[in-house]
């Protein structure tokens, strides 16, 4: 195994400066689209209803996820409870929206990191870190100290801000974002945020930039670079012929692309009949054909439940 890209930033001092930095913008919070402007190094809270420490829903060994990240000892995920989106179809409602969770300080966050490393993970997978960036990165710094050395994998919604994610620069080994909507007033819609499609494209050119194509070492298991997500929902809310043309076009055709299948209607889906059931078939069938169409060939289009553990 090669080193992990944070290890360099560490030893430069850089990484201290980021965390300076970030923090920065936790004090009038522009740490994604929202820009709340809350003081939240000082527990103030905005949308995503988190103060100066993170929370920690359930960290453990992940075998549901994608396989170049999953290999044989599995991801080593740590899932953040809230979340800057909050969809309303939410899949993780409990730990979204209720944000069911324990609050934890940065030495008890790199404790997990330790000990996911140490069960043998091929990554630590933080799950919706945007509203959590500067714990994560003091957690870091303490992880490294502690022989941490492998890659991280930053899973997020997509909604991104630019500013943030060039002080991420180097740090994240693997970007994994979903695109969720093309049409924005979907976004706002399910995530009241109608700025969500020109708000991800952003954030999937500069993820991009910052570590390319996806890259696997001999096993297989992912070493560096971008993987989207994209579920298929009913009645082509998620735009994806749209979608797909613009990875395609815009990002690279060796994009590695996860197309979902597994959406069904949670948290408040039951309630807005154009998203209260689940997809069908065709509709699956036609959205892996549009990704084939637009010249994608790293595709992964089998269906994977996500399983939440607990501590």
């Amino acid at each position: 195994m090669g080193e992990a890209s944070y290890l360099r930033l560490y030893r430069d001092g850089e990484l201290e400066t980021r965390i300076e930095k970030t923090s920065a913008l936790m004090e009038i919070c522009h740490l994604c689209p929202r820009e709340c402007g809350v003081n939240r190094l000082e527990g103030e809270k905005g949308y995503c209803r988190t103060g100066r420490n993170a929370r920690i829903a359930s960290y453990n060994a992940h075998f549901g996820e994608e396989a170049p990240l999953v290999g044989r000892r599995g991801s080593g995920t740590i899932f953040l409870s809230s979340c800057n989106l909050l969809c309303s179809f939410c899949q993780n409602y409990e730990i979204s929206h209720l944000n069911e969770g324990v609050e934890v300080e940065p030495a008890q966050m790199a404790a997990m990191m330790i000990q996911l490393a140490e069960r043998g993970c091929h990554n630590i997978n933080f799950v919706t870190p945007t509203h959590a960036i500067v714990p994560i990165l003091e957690a870091l710094g303490l992880a490294i100290e502690q022989g941490l050395n492998v890659p991280l994998v930053y899973n997020s919604g997509g909604y991104e801000s630019i500013e943030t994610l060039t002080l991420l620069d180097g740090i994240f080994d693997i970007y994994m974002p979903d695109f969720k909507f093309w049409d924005d007033r979907w976004g706002e819609r399910f995530c009241n945020a109608p700025d969500y499609g020109e708000m991800a494209k952003a954030a999937i050119r500069e993820m991009h930039r910052q570590v390319g194509d996806l890259r696997v070492d001999d096993e297989g298991i992912a070493v560096r670079g971008l993987l989207i997500r994209h579920l298929v929902m009913p009645n082509d809310v998620a735009g994806t012929d749209r979608v797909m043309d613009f990875l395609a076009r815009e990002i690279s055709l060796d994009t590695y692309v996860n197309v979902m299948d597994q959406y069904r209607p949670c948290g408040n889906a039951d309630s807005d009949a154009l998203i209260n059931r689940r997809l069908t078939s065709q509709e699956f069938r036609e959205a892996v054909d549009a990704a084939k169409k637009a010249g994608l060939s790293r595709l992964d289009s089998r269906e994977r439940p996500r399983i939440i553990f607990g501590f």
